[in-house]
């Protein structure tokens, strides 16, 4: 039996195609710990309460100020962000990043109870449109857009569910935070995402579901605050979010597209902390914070505390970094 002899155009353009389809896997999965495998019978579940009996990591925080530069981003037009409370708890002062070694001056307001912190500037950006109501499952996506290691970046993951974080030192107290695989990152990025602290973790309509406040590089793992902890955060400072703002859609393949055009745009911004004392410190002078490295506790176990706020412990199971 003889088959017809398909065009040559035919098999080139074939040939295109799977090359298309395989540079964008990697494009993905770039530099990056490989995600666990899907639990059975979990993947698409909606996500439960917070609970006291879900699985515990314990940072420790240094109890003074270091001075560093996070990720921040715009939740109303007239100057309203938000970022990580440990980049800018403690410092003496706290700017945005506009251009190239400007910053503006940003007030600070800590909500003791989370790990979410508002900013305040006269004058602002476009606003990132929150999803704070909409329902989370297993498996869901999140695109994280900042500034790790002090440089534009990015990175995605997965959510695998809920954890309570167990703070020790400076603003100890245990919340429940959301906890992710990380499946993919900017290409050449490498190590740790210390400076990512602070930035949105968007959905795939590019609303707002949480702030990037902790890795796990040895695990893969991402954290981000609670959806429920931006808004107590929010409603805390008695500042509003925009009643109207618009996100672009968001994918594994454009995911680094969208991410330059929120940096261009201010809607994510570097935040820069000078700590107390800190000498001849000024913005744009910084260098990436970093987060308390979380450590996963088995069942049972007795809370540890784990290394200094970028480093890691030896232990097992891997340690954390606060971005």
């Amino acid at each position: 039996m003889h088959f017809p002899r398909l065009p040559d155009w035919l098999v080139y353009a074939a040939v295109v195609l799977a090359l298309l389809i395989s540079a964008v896997g990697r494009q993905e999965n770039a530099a990056a710990p490989p995600p666990p495998p899907p639990v059975p019978g979990e993947e698409g579940l909606p996500l439960g309460p917070a609970s006291p009996f879900d699985p515990a990591v314990v940072v420790e925080v240094p109890q003074t100020a270091e001075p560093g530069a996070g990720t921040a981003f715009a939740v109303s037009d007239d100057g309203v962000w938000m970022t990580a409370r440990h980049v800018v708890e403690g410092c003496s002062h706290a700017a945005i990043m506009v251009a190239d070694g400007r910053g503006v001056d940003a007030e600070v307001f800590i909500d003791p109870r989370g790990e979410a912190a508002i900013l305040v500037t006269e004058g602002g950006a476009p606003a990132l449109p929150l999803g704070l109501d909409r329902t989370l499952r297993r498996g869901d996506r999140a695109f994280h857009p900042g500034y790790p290691q002090g440089r534009a970046g990015e990175a995605t993951s997965r959510l695998l569910g809920r954890e309570n974080l167990v703070v020790r030192g400076r603003g100890e107290r245990t919340e429940s935070v959301l906890v992710w695989a990380e499946t993919g990152r900017t290409d050449g990025l490498a190590g740790t995402l210390a400076g990512l602290s602070g930035a949105p973790a968007l959905d795939s309509g590019g609303r707002v579901i949480g702030v990037t406040v902790a890795e796990a590089p040895r695990r893969g793992r991402i954290y981000t605050t609670s959806p429920e902890t931006v808004l107590t955060a929010l409603t805390a400072s008695g500042r509003q979010p925009a009643s109207f703002a618009v996100g672009e859609p968001v994918t594994p393949e454009n995911y680094g597209r969208v991410a330059d055009n929120l940096r261009r745009d201010l809607r994510v911004a570097q935040v820069i902390c000078i700590a107390p004392g800190a000498a001849n410190a000024r913005p744009g002078r910084g260098t990436p914070a970093t987060m308390p490295a979380p450590e996963v506790l088995p069942d049972g176990a007795r809370p540890e505390v784990a290394g200094q706020a970028g480093g890691e412990t030896e232990a097992p199971s891997g340690a954390a970094s606060n971005n």
